[in-house]
């Protein structure tokens, strides 16, 4: 039997982190009280990264990841030192995953080999400290900057995907009550013939990060995907 072609998709608020302050900070030593600005640059936020993983065949795993935060870059300090970057974020998805924004439906990234790394959402850079800004004409800078924002948005990650299994029989035989037991797929059940009017998908969770996916069918008697 020929294998069917399904949707799998998922819906994911995703924000990349802020990028750090930059620090407002002067030098001041035993010998030289006004050494001058010493502030450090804030570090970048973090990013959100999608990565191919050919061991990955739906997006079952994400299901219970729906809010994705990365970390803020960390403020810059005296002396000159840069804040610590933000954490990136790295989410595996299998090959041939389409990223997609809600909103405009514009496709922003895809994955198609293994390995494969794409900055998803950048996260915010960040500021620059006082001392950046020292120049012969401004010896004592009393300002700095503010880290950029971070990315936010409702995404859609979408995967065209084939059925691992066909749940084929004649009408009322139990097909889509099956599915709804061993998957969280939702079809409708009804004590009448053809209540599958089209194929229902459903993914089952396997073990660690592995999943299949199972299609219940329209019943075998001749009409069974016509809506009468």
């Amino acid at each position: 039997m020929d294998k069917s072609n399904f949707i799998d998709q998922i819906r994911v608020n995703v924000k990349s982190g802020k990028g750090g302050a930059g620090a407002i900070h002067f030098m001041r030593t035993k010998f030289n009280p006004s050494a001058g600005p010493d502030g450090g640059n804030g570090g970048r936020g973090g990013h959100i990264i999608l990565r191919g993983n050919k061991n990955l065949w739906t997006l079952l795993h994400l299901r219970y990841h729906k809010n994705i935060v990365s970390e803020n870059g960390q403020n810059g300090q005296k002396n000159n030192c840069t804040g610590k970057d933000g954490q990136d974020i790295i989410i595996d998805v299998p090959l041939g995953t389409i990223a997609k924004d809600e909103v405009t439906g514009n496709i922003e990234a895809e994955i198609l080999t293994h390995q494969q790394t794409v900055v998803w959402l950048k996260g915010g850079r960040g500021g620059m400290g006082n001392a950046f800004f020292r120049k012969p004409t401004l010896q004592a800078p009393e300002f700095a900057q503010s880290g950029e924002e971070g990315i936010e948005g409702t995404k859609i990650l979408e995967l065209k995907i084939l059925a691992d299994v066909g749940l084929v029989g004649f009408p009322n035989a139990g097909k889509s009550t099956l599915l709804s037991v061993i998957t969280a797929a939702k079809p409708k059940i009804a004590d009448y013939a053809f209540t599958t009017l089209i194929p229902q998908l459903g993914i089952v969770k396997y073990r660690d990060k592995y999943s299949f996916c199972v299609a219940d069918l329209p019943g075998i008697i001749e009409g069974a995907a016509e809506d009468n």
